[in-house]
């Protein structure tokens, strides 16, 4: 039996009998709180006298008729599908169902806002979840035009694809029997779409919160433009910052892409226990609604912001306009999004360092994910839907947009938009495959692109780039190569277009700068690349190669140069070299180079110097990662209270207000652990210490309560009163990981049931407690639930939704355990996988992709242990 699975095989095999036309969709969301009424009539043409299925999950399949002809529902369906045999050239399906909302973030999600009791609801369909809302074929090129008819309360707003048809329409009669108020019922008709993939079709309802803009697009129509949120969150909604983003990306994507917006109005909506960062409905993006900023959060986050909402409105010409053929070029879609939402936001928003942004959050994502044993081609090889459900990983996004950005710098930006714009003209509203793309490229271009895609596109790994100097006496280069080394299970030696450059100290305004005095371009290919035209110059006190991040590589300093930087770190005038040498030593200690201890004294030493607020956030991320896995044991309490201390001297001697003061004091808090430590957190929360600048606001102080309660310092008591003052969505949340973060083996004992054993919390609360259970300061309160862990991994991938099951495996596996004498996690992991040869490859992925994570924390120990 199929299950839930589709496999790319079936789906071509369907595509060639099938070519779907239309689909006329009608919801009835009044009927229940668990359950709607969805009816679907799709028409397409297929090969006379054929079989085939269309896609459904559904509690209950009341009616289908084909062509007239009544099937019994008991007969045809099964699992996730509908068998339809008997085709004729053309045909008409009617499908009656009733289908369940759900509380994962799939599908139809419902959700009760605590506030007002009111309910909201919002579609995630991307990858195949729209069948779980009407009857579908549910497979990326089999696009067609939608009509959606939604009943609903007569209080609330509805919002699909495209425009309401005039003003909904009172049932008389009506009553919501789906929660909250009941002020009876009405109709809503939207217009019909163009040709669509049924992942990027939407529904959001609800009494939603919406503010109205408009902008002119390039073609001369209006495009009315919404903003959207719970009404809860409406005081906190700014709406103009995100229609300024908006616009700019608009004008930015319509020239630069030649094609006017496609769709006819576009709005932005934030929405609740949503899984990921957005998603590219066509006319109709959904938001995770934390982007809706009820308190101060670092520059980072509106940063992130501003190039998620880029992001999804390239999606609109790449993904919706033209949509891949079947989902092994998934990354196309992602990568492209990725790379043109930061070439939009460096240049077209005030965010112009938004490529340094790039290199440390989005680059360093993509070198760990390309170094673990599941890595695979940018082009990857999705057999299944349960391919799919793990791939959207940091090669499919980061390392793709990292090699688009390199193949722009080879190609030239001008022939690379000329070749995209020949792409969305020719294939517009249709499906393609990555050679579509190359082939226009190659034409503007006049490159032949194979050998390109073949190296990068076509074969995974990460490679690293050395430089090697020698000088004479007198300091001037006699020799310079840059060496490449490729890892040994993967060893493609590929070729980089690439700057060196550079860099000596110089007094600017009477301070040490390092300033860049050149810089030289060059390709690099096999595994040893001479520089002529750097030999007789002066050799500067810092090399850096892959200045400016043209290239996709690890690279690694010289002694020389990385004493340099040590020195200098804060001294550079630009941020990107900077983020580059940061992302080198970030490097060296996740590969066992160097000592995780020097890391953090690097870190602790150069942070208040860093002037990005995404550097600082990603800094102070590895420093927490290297502080719970890459040093060693036995030093591991010591540099733990050391780090601490050193996080409030720079909290507190950070400029009042600043973004910097805000990140530091978060940190400082999910690292405290002494009695001082905690007295310090106990004092910012009730207001005996005062950070001039500093906001105690609601989000920080359930972040300073959660570092008590980690440390033992506060329990029930607290965290209930703290929810009584902010009985939000956000607040549930925030309590969650409270109530998950109490040191004892009844609380975690709770948080497991919950997410692992359980099935009640929905997903914001799944993926919050897990978070919770996780923060420790002994880590003795987590090894007994190693063996549970792996004992439960059939049932949770077998019983859950695959987000829901995804967050299990990867939240509650016991990484830091890594190195623990009391427990051998790699060990038991192994065993795991010896017992389970025949679990789900999904399943088996994400498990190896864990056990990597300790292999390489137990290899860093050993680097930090040996350091003198």
């Amino acid at each position: 039996m199929p299950g839930e699975n589709l496999t790319r095989a079936e789906a071509a095999e369907r595509a060639s009998l099938v070519t779907t036309r239309s689909y006329d969709v009608a919801l009835d969301l009044t009927t229940s709180p668990k359950t709607f009424v969805s009816r679907t009539v799709a028409r397409f043409s297929a090969t006379p006298g054929a079989s085939t299925f269309i896609d459904l999950i559904a509690p209950a399949v009341h009616e289908v008729v084909l062509n007239g002809r009544t099937l019994d529902p008991a007969d045809v369906v099964a699992d996730s599908r509908i068998r339809l045999d008997g085709l004729a050239e053309e045909n008409e399906l009617l499908v009656v169902a009733e289908c369940a909302y759900m509380h994962t973030g799939e599908g139809l999600h419902r959700f009760v806002d605590p506030v007002d009791d009111e309910v909201y609801l919002y579609s995630q369909f991307e990858v195949a979840d729209s069948r779980r809302v009407f009857a579908v074929f549910e497979q990326p090129d089999l696009k067609a035009t939608f009509t959606f008819t939604v009943t609903a309360p007569a209080h609330w707003t509805v919002v699909s694809n495209y425009p309401q048809v005039g003003e909904p329409e009172p049932v008389e009669g009506g009553r919501n029997l789906n929660g909250g108020k009941d002020a009876g019922t009405a109709v809503w008709r939207f217009e019909t779409t163009p040709r669509l993939a049924s992942y990027v079709t939407a529904v959001v309802a609800g009494p939603y919160h919406g503010e109205h803009r408009e902008l002119t697009s390039s073609d001369g129509r209006t495009i009315p433009l919404g903003v959207y949120c719970r009404a809860s969150l409406a005081p906190h909604l700014d709406t103009d910052e995100i229609v300024d983003v908006t616009r700019r990306g608009f004008a930015f994507f319509e020239e630069a892409f030649d094609h006017p917006y496609p769709f006819a109005k576009y709005d932005q909506l934030f929405v609740p226990e949503f899984n990921a960062g957005a998603m590219e409905n066509a006319g109709a993006v959904t938001f995770l609604e934390s982007y809706v900023f009820r308190s101060k959060v670092p520059d980072a986050t509106v940063e992130r912001r501003a190039v998620t909402i880029l992001h999804e409105l390239a999606h609109m010409w790449f993904g919706d306009l033209v949509t891949m053929r079947w989902w092994d070029d998934l990354w196309l879609n992602e990568s492209f999004a990725e790379y043109a939402s930061t070439l939009a936001a460096a240049e077209a928003t005030r965010w112009s360092t938004a490529w340094t942004t790039f290199s440390s959050l989005e680059k360093s994502w993509a070198y760990r994910q390309d170094q673990l044993p599941s890595t695979h081609p940018i082009v990857a090889d999705m057999r299944d839907l349960e391919d799919v459900e793990v791939n959207f990983d940091g090669i499919t996004y980061a390392k793709g947009a990292s090699v688009l950005k390199q193949l722009v710098s080879w190609v030239g930006q001008e022939h690379f938009f000329a070749g995209v714009r020949q792409y969305f003209a020719k294939h517009a509203w249709g499906n393609t495959q990555l050679r579509d793309l190359l082939t226009e490229l190659e034409a503007t271009s006049g490159r032949d692109l194979s050998a390109w895609s073949g190296l990068w596109l076509e074969k995974a790994g990460v490679t690293l780039l050395r430089p090697e100097i020698a000088t004479d006496d007198a300091g001037v280069i006699t020799s310079f190569a840059v060496l490449q080394e490729v890892p040994a299970e993967h060893p493609v030696q590929r070729p980089h277009r690439l700057a060196v450059g550079g860099y000596d100290v110089h007094d600017v305004d009477g301070s040490p700068r390092l300033v860049r005095t050149w810089r030289v371009e060059l390709d690099v290919d096999g595994d040893r690349t001479e520089v002529p035209e750097l030999v007789g110059r002066p050799r500067p006190a810092l090399v850096l190669v892959n200045d400016d991040d043209l290239a996709y590589a690890k690279v690694r300093l010289d002694d020389r140069s990385m004493a340099t930087a040590i020195a200098h770190l804060g001294a550079f005038t630009d941020s990107l070299p900077r983020t580059l040498v940061w992302a080198a030593a970030w490097d060296a200690t996740r590969d066992g180079e160097t000592p995780g201890r020097d890391f953090v004294d690097l870190v602790l030493g150069n942070v208040a110097h860093e002037t990005d607020s995404s550097v600082v956030l990603v800094l102070l991320r590895q420093l927490a990662s290297t502080l719970d896995l890459y040093v060693a044991p036995e030093h591991r309490a010591a540099t733990q209270v050391a780090a601490a201390d050193r996080l409030l001297e720079l909290a507190q001697a950070a400029p009042a207000g600043s973004d910097q003061q805000l990140q530091l004091v978060k940190a400082f808090a999910g690292r405290a652990s002494t009695a001082a430590q905690l007295d310090a957190v106990a004092d910012l929360l009730d207001g005996r210490t005062v950070l001039d600048g500093l906001t105690v606001d609601t989000d920080l102080r359930w972040e300073l309560l959660t570092s008590l309660v980690a440390g033992g310092r506060a329990d029930e008591t607290q965290i209930a009163a703290q929810l009584s003052t902010d009985a939000t969505a956000t607040g549930q949340r925030a309590a969650a990981a409270a109530r998950a973060a109490v040191p004892t083996p009844e609380a975690k004992e709770r948080a497991w049931a919950q997410v692992v054993t359980g099935d009640e919390l929905p997903n914001a609360l799944q993926a919050a407690t897990i978070a919770g259970f996780g923060r420790v300061h002994d880590t003795a309160l987590l090894v007994p639930w190693v063996a549970p862990y792996f004992d439960a991994l059939e049932d949770v991938w077998a019983g859950k939704t695959s987000e829901m099951a995804q967050n299990v495996v990867v939240g509650m596996f016991p990484t830091d355990l890594a190195g623990d004498a009391s427990v051998d996690v790699l060990a038991a992991t192994d065993a795991w996988l010896a017992a389970h040869p025949d679990a789900p490859a999904a399943l088996r992925r994400l498990v190896a992709e864990a056990r990597d994570g300790v292999r390489r924390a137990v290899a860093a120990q050993e680097a930090d242990r040996a350091r003198a």
